[in-house]
């Protein structure tokens, strides 16, 4: 298995901590209604049969793990934000589907080693803050031959200017890698060395449309959306006014809507499909 030396992480609990009350933060069931589209054709994708087994990891309020359900799977979701956990329990409740959400870690999975046909993950374990053991967990309650697919955001696209736009005015904690890092296909690669039979990257385009002006839609990610919620809330009165008028920036500079009053802004997404290894270590 490839990793990087645990011991650099500083304070890993502090860390999560910090991570778990930003996922906390905000209201991202509010964020998933919009992007539902996104995740429906992410897993048009995904070959999934009826009574497969299929676990979605830092699920959020659940919108891969509904659509699983919806096609006969036996359906997992796990999440570390209790309050996006219980979201999902009631969006499974309200559709009578039978899902069993958990909350839990991505990086110390609760389920027994090769529980899962599939493992699915949309924005999601890309942001645990120590991807090699990410990578050995994916792997760990994976079925030889079983498939991993996850949906990252790259760097270079719309979801990454905007976090660069973060890291501009307030610097994350050293010795983390980049949650962006999972959108570099030469990184991926090297992350499942020696765990996939196959591995198949693809970069896709997400349509991120909302109801809102530019200045409406940063309202309402400021609002709702974490990550955006706790840069917003970690800064002074002024340097908030900073943050605010570089976002509107961005989010105007790649609205590509016509339409007065809404946004369409395309957001590039790496697509990883990986066919576990029927042996190797990780």
């Amino acid at each position: 298995m490839n990793t990087t030396n645990s011991q650099s992480v500083p304070d890993i609990q502090t860390i999560k901590t910090r991570q778990k009350a930003t996922w906390e933060s905000g209201d991202f069931g509010q964020i998933a209604k919009f992007i539902a589209p996104i995740a429906e054709e992410f897993m048009s994708r995904v070959k999934l049969q009826p009574g497969m087994k299929v676990l979605d990891a830092a699920c959020g309020t659940g919108n891969l793990a509904v659509i699983a359900a919806r096609r006969g799977c036996v359906t997992s979701g796990l999440d570390i934000a209790s309050n996006l956990i219980a979201q999902a329990r009631k969006r499974a409740q309200q559709e009578s589907l039978k899902i069993e959400f958990t909350e839990g870690d991505a990086e110390s999975m609760p389920y027994a080693d090769e529980s899962f046909d599939a493992v699915v993950s949309m924005y999601g374990v890309m942001f645990a803050p120590r991807p090699e053991r990410v990578v050995s967990e994916l792997y760990r309650v994976t079925k030889p031959g079983g498939l991993i697919a996850l949906a990252n955001w790259t760097p270079q696209g719309f979801i990454g200017k905007m976090f660069a736009v973060f890291v501009r005015h307030l610097p994350p904690p050293a010795g983390l890698p980049s949650p962006l890092l999972w959108g570099d296909e030469g990184t991926v690669r090297a992350r499942f060395n020696g765990a996939a039979k196959e591995l198949g990257l693809t970069r896709q385009i997400a349509r991120m449309c909302f109801p809102f002006d530019a200045a409406g839609t940063v309202d309402f990610f400021r609002r709702y959306y974490g990550p955006t919620n706790r840069a917003f809330n970690a800064l002074a009165p002024t340097a908030q006014e900073a943050l605010l008028r570089d976002l509107v920036e961005l989010q105007s500079q790649h609205n590509v809507s016509t339409r007065a009053g809404e946004t369409d802004t395309p957001a590039e997404y790496l697509e990883v499909q990986v066919q576990r290894a029927t042996n190797g270590k990780h």
